[in-house]
């Protein structure tokens, strides 16, 4: 029973989802001073995040036949039909949303958007997507998460500290950038059969790991560079939970469970924003 309610957590892709609402809430607490349980912005991050993981699995399952008996890939093959059900769901929610928005915003998401399909739909030469080119996935995948969470709720609220943006941007880049590196390092069998040169299969695990341990240890002192003195309380929380994904790089290695991977390494996008948010009830 508990393992069928991880199963249904995970890859229905709402932890994933809940981890865009809390860097989205993040961001608007950090730069604005306030945010809202829900809001058209947010609510939008959670149903285009759900989607776009959704369909990214259901696609893929074609790509990996040879493992579709085994692990994750078992467990999305047996539930592909809720995961569809799950990606209708939020293509309506997240039309909802969208025209919610303010115009500046709907104009915004072009790129993620294009970027995020091209990741999926396979449009390329030989049926390849965008994350089937050597090296790039990880690169789009921060991309795309820093300008959904940092870049499109500070368009919505009018925002225009450009600075401040362009430094809270790099540091949620380099976040995720560095808790993606492992889930390389997961795939590397996987990557190898289908034909992916990735980080981790060009410079080595242990020196994927060091670029991991480094972009972490530049985002904290991104952090700790754009937010002032009165801002202590969040700078701390931030520091814990570079500490927390930074061990949890350290244990990465293939042999891991893809809970560890899933469940905890893609749990820190939901351990920061709430100790941000803790932090900013703690100061308030």
């Amino acid at each position: 029973m508990r393992t069928k309610l991880l199963n249904l957590i995970l890859y229905s892709n709402l932890w994933i989802a809940l981890g865009a609402v809390g860097l989205t809430w993040q961001t608007q607490v950090i730069l604005l001073g306030e945010w809202e349980w829900f809001s058209p912005i947010t609510g939008l991050a959670f149903c285009a995040t759900l989607f776009i993981y959704a369909a990214h699995r259901i696609v893929g399952l074609d790509k990996v036949e040879a493992f579709t008996d085994k692990g994750r890939y078992k467990v999305i093959s047996t539930y592909k039909s809720h995961i569809q059900i799950y990606a209708g769901l939020a293509v309506l929610g997240g039309a909802y949303c969208f025209f919610q928005l303010t115009w500046n915003t709907q104009f915004a998401l072009i790129i993620p958007a294009v970027l995020s399909l091209g990741y999926v739909v396979p449009f390329l030469a030989q049926k390849k997507r965008l994350r089937d080119l050597d090296h790039i996935k990880i690169f789009l995948v921060a991309l795309v998460w820093a300008w959904v969470t940092v870049l499109l709720p500070l368009i919505e609220s009018g925002y225009n500290d450009y600075l401040a943006i362009a430094l809270i941007f790099m540091e949620r880049f380099c976040f995720i950038f560095a808790i993606t590196l492992p889930f390389d390092i997961r795939d590397l069998e996987v990557d190898g059969h289908t034909g992916v040169r990735t980080i981790p299969s060009q410079i080595g695990v242990a020196n994927a790991r060091q670029l991991a341990y480094f972009l972490l240890f530049f985002s904290a002192v991104l952090a700790f560079t754009h937010y002032g003195p009165s801002m202590l309380e969040i700078r701390f929380a931030l520091l814990l939970s570079l500490l927390a994904a930074a061990y949890l790089v350290y244990l990465a290695k293939p042999s891991q469970s893809d809970f560890f991977y899933t469940g905890l390494l893609d749990g820190t996008m939901i351990l920061q924003p709430l100790l941000v948010l803790l932090a900013s009830l703690q100061a308030g």
